[in-house]
């Protein structure tokens, strides 16, 4: 989208008949609150406000708005209090107990301490508007889209694929989970591994929530709560109550769809060859804790999948130009939904030498 937002000819090719990876098999939550402080944080920012402008014209409806992050233990109470003490924290509020049952009377059974509030995120449904996404851009900018068709080579002016060359003055990778394809040793000096996710869809448990929802196991994960000094006595706490849930890499997000059922997760798990097979601990360990931090009873599952992508232990993303006229980008933090489009706009400004604030959005604004 930010090249063609520059006039370019944008050619996307795709691998499967349509995106079968990380971009629809996640919550649709763009996430604000709690991303590591500075470039993630700002980007997260720019890129739900695009979001927010493309989503109309592209039919995308946005299902949820806002974050409840329900507080049980009092080590969190320290830590909310720390965040919203920083410039992560504007526009967002502490929440009483009985406060936070006013947003959300559906979880009066959960002993809930307290809440953070931010009204800073939104919610899609992914394998909705990933889709539609797609044909907009189509529609709109005149991007066109080679569906099952296997990048080969990267060397502009040419780009070899399994359907024949493209000629190309500039290519940008994004190569997802796929460490071997396409510059693997630049990939492999960034030391990417994949991380893989359990992830559930509840059946609709006769409650609305006002926001997507997160727990204490986000304040010892998410880097924008994790990293204040204030995050070390909950860390301690956790680590003896929820040792086996922090071992798996377990903390809770539920988003609620419009049909009323919930996407429930997540774990972590690391490594060259994720194991592609679900654990039933796992999955019990998330809606232990899905039931402690909403007081209801788990409804029933209807639906299992395993998420997968590329991860980092040292970078939340990068960008490498492994070639005069090409950029590598990888997202190694699991925050693509909520950073890509921001950092589309720097990757392709760069490469262009353009700047793209002062550029439309979208056509006719």
């Amino acid at each position: 989208m930010a090249a063609a937002r520059l006039g370019k000819r944008v050619i996307v090719i795709e691998r499967d008949a349509a995106a079968n990876g990380a971009s629809i098999r996640n919550f649709g939550f763009i996430t604000i609150t709690g991303q590591a402080r500075g470039d993630t944080w700002r980007r997260a920012r720019r890129s739900r406000d695009i979001w927010q402008a493309i989503a109309p014209g592209a039919d995308i409806d946005i299902t949820q708005r806002g974050l409840l992050v329900s507080l049980r233990f009092e080590e969190s109470l320290a830590v909310a209090e720390a965040f919203l003490e920083t410039e992560m924290g504007e526009g967002c509020a502490f929440l009483s107990r009985d406060e936070a049952l006013c947003r959300a009377p559906g979880l009066a059974g959960a002993a809930l301490k307290g809440a953070i509030w931010s009204p800073h995120e939104i919610r899609v449904e992914s394998r909705q508007a990933i889709p539609r996404l797609a044909a907009w851009l189509a529609a709109e900018l005149g991007v066109t889209f080679m569906t099952k068709t296997a990048v080969l080579s990267v060397a502009p002016p040419l780009i070899e694929t399994s359907r024949g060359p493209i000629s190309a003055a500039a290519a940008v990778v994004c190569p997802g989970d796929d460490l071997v394809t396409l510059f693997p040793e630049a990939i492999a000096a960034r030391g990417v591994d994949k991380s893989t996710l359990t992830m559930l869809r509840l059946a609709d448990p006769g409650v609305r929530l006002p926001a997507t929802l997160m727990s204490d196991l986000g304040l010892v994960r998410y880097l924008g709560y994790s990293e204040l000094p204030a995050a070390a006595p909950l860390r301690a706490r956790l680590d003896h109550t929820h040792a086996e849930a922090l071992e798996h890499g377990v903390h809770l997000i539920v988003a609620q769809g419009t049909d009323g059922q919930l996407i429930v997760g997540d774990s972590h798990h690391y490594g060259d060859r994720p194991d592609p097979f679900m654990n039933a601990r796992v999955e019990a360990l998330i809606l232990e804790e899905f039931a402690a931090a909403t007081g209801l009873t788990p409804p029933p599952v209807v639906g299992r999948w395993i998420g997968s992508y590329a991860h980092s232990p040292a970078h939340p993303m990068f960008v490498d130009a492994p070639r005069e006229g090409v950029r590598l980008v990888m997202v190694t933090s699991g925050t693509g939904a909520s950073t890509s489009f921001a950092i589309a706009e720097e990757v392709i400004g760069e490469l262009f030498g353009e700047d793209l604030a002062g550029i439309p959005i979208t056509p006719g604004r």
